[in-house]
């Protein structure tokens, strides 16, 4: 990438319950249809890096986004995804799909592997604290607050359908 070009911005987006639970038995254990609607709106038009669970959990790639899946299994494929080997592999892949772009970013979505994989290396991370503690299975990695600025933060009011308050921030990586 050369001088001119915007740098390449990784980010995780994640909800995450106060007990740090992202997921249990391959769902997400809340419902929250306004959050799913900011992630459409963060995510479109990005590049998605998500694992193989992930995938199968929502069971169709996500319209209006290149879908790049990790996954170990050589022979998965699903309709309207890209699979990739390791996450280097497929964050290569979201860097020339993001060339020429104004303001690149990748959005890692999950789950809970690709989180621990990918923590060190983010930007940005698109954080929604689900005001709730479920039981679960999948886990969001710890992460210290002295590393990230917070440029963003609001509090969401528990709307008609949604099973939890929520509060959403966007964290910056420190320099």
């Amino acid at each position: 990438m050369s001088d001119a070009s915007p740098a390449l911005i990784v980010s995780l987006v994640v909800a995450v319950a106060e007990n740090g639970v992202i997921g249990a038995a391959g769902d997400m254990p809340w419902k929250l249809g306004s959050d799913l609607k900011r992630f459409k709106a963060i995510t479109w038009g990005k590049p998605v890096i998500m694992g193989r669970k992930t995938h199968v959990s929502i069971g169709f790639a996500l319209p209006g986004r290149p879908n790049l899946v990790v996954t170990r299994d050589p022979s998965f494929t699903s309709p309207g995804i890209e699979t990739f080997p390791s996450l280097e592999a497929a964050l290569d892949r979201a860097d020339e799909l993001c060339a020429g772009a104004a303001e690149p970013e990748i959005m890692i979505i999950g789950g809970s592997e690709i989180y621990h994989q990918a923590i060190d290396m983010a930007d940005r991370i698109y954080l929604t604290t689900v005001h709730a503690t479920p039981e679960g299975d999948a886990h969001f990695p710890a992460i210290d607050p002295a590393d990230w600025d917070v440029l963003h933060q609001e509090r969401a009011s528990r709307l008609t359908g949604d099973s939890a308050a929520t509060t959403y921030q966007v964290l910056q990586r420190k320099a």
